[in-house]
């Protein structure tokens, strides 16, 4: 498992309305390159088609697709899910530092939690300042 921390200057009410928007998700995480969420969007059990780059040393880039699951969602704390291909589990945890900032932990079992965050970070920041 991997897992990286970093704190965002904004509000875990902000953090937490970026990662509830399905489509900002092929925005930080690395390797989506598109989202088309189920009827249920942000919800436990719903069903996610993603669009991804899977990466092959002698065949170069080609895209995939595959599902993502959502498996838990404890607002404005925690998130969790299911990626089929490649079989990845990834979990964002939120913790309020302060009322305008906001640590993100994210875990992964597959790729750089360190990628995400940090996309998260760049992300996020630019949001909060507009």
């Amino acid at each position: 498992m991997s897992s990286a921390t970093l704190e965002l200057l904004a509000s875990r009410d902000d953090v937490w309305a970026f990662l509830a928007e399905p489509y900002h998700l092929s925005d930080w995480w690395p390797g989506i390159t598109g989202v088309e969420p189920d009827r249920r969007g942000f919800a436990p059990g719903a069903r996610w088609k993603v669009l991804a780059t899977k990466r092959n040393v002698l065949a170069g880039p080609r895209p995939v697709e595959t599902m993502l699951l959502i498996r838990e969602i404890d607002l404005y704390e925690r998130w969790s899910w299911h990626l089929l291909k490649p079989e990845t589990e990834v979990e964002i945890r939120l913790r309020s530092d302060a009322p305008d900032r906001t640590s993100v932990t994210v875990t992964t079992s597959r790729g750089s939690a360190r990628a995400a965050v940090k996309r998260l970070y760049d992300l996020v920041q630019t949001a909060a300042t507009f």
